[in-house]
């Protein structure tokens, strides 16, 4: 992977642009750093995902960390909000 990334899992989205984060202020991104969340901190994040060829090729995405002021996920602190350029996989990386 070449950008340092937070892991989420994709499969807890609560809407199409927004996946849970944490349950806690802290989180460890993908190179062992404790990252401190808050309203607003843009993030990249990452979720374990092969390719047809059994080869890695994580599901990526950017976004912002949102605080869960709802009844969507009792358990879950934080969100990430994706941005509009959605989830693909690393090797269908985006230009901006």
């Amino acid at each position: 992977m070449k950008d340092v990334r937070i892991y989420v899992d994709f499969d807890e989205l609560i809407e199409e642009d927004l996946v849970i984060l944490s349950s806690t202020d802290i989180k460890h991104d993908s190179k062992g750093k404790k990252i401190t969340l808050k309203e607003g901190l843009k993030v990249k994040v990452y979720s374990d995902d092969l390719c047809g060829c059994n080869m890695n090729d994580n599901l990526i995405a950017d976004g912002v960390v949102e605080l869960n002021t709802g009844d969507w996920e009792r358990t879950a602190k934080w969100y990430c909000r994706i941005n509009k350029d959605g989830i693909y996989n690393e090797s269908q990386k985006r230009k901006k």
